[in-house]
């Protein structure tokens, strides 16, 4: 795996879902990482509900987390409900 996507991961397991006590990467809110070549990373993920009211600061958590390794320039979070819970 990428080294990139390795260290984004180890950051998101420092972002909390406020209401669980578990972070967003192990509860599987994260679907998927990519980061392409020219360092811009990719991230999809859903939420625990469509109305989910912390959405804002969970992505702004998750980005912050993603920009924080040296590399990467950009983030892209996309939030998708599919598949459905």
């Amino acid at each position: 795996m990428d080294k990139r996507i390795d260290l984004i991961i180890e950051n998101l397991k420092e972002v909390y879902d406020p209401e669980i006590p578990v972070n967003v990467y192990d509860l599987g809110l994260i679907y998927n990482v990519d980061v392409d070549e020219d360092n811009h990373a990719n991230i999809i993920m859903t939420l625990t509900a469509p109305g989910c009211p912390v959405v804002d600061i969970l992505v702004d958590d998750i980005t912050q987390a993603a920009q924080s390794v040296d590399t990467i320039i950009n983030v892209n979070v996309e939030l998708t409900f599919e598949p459905p819970w």
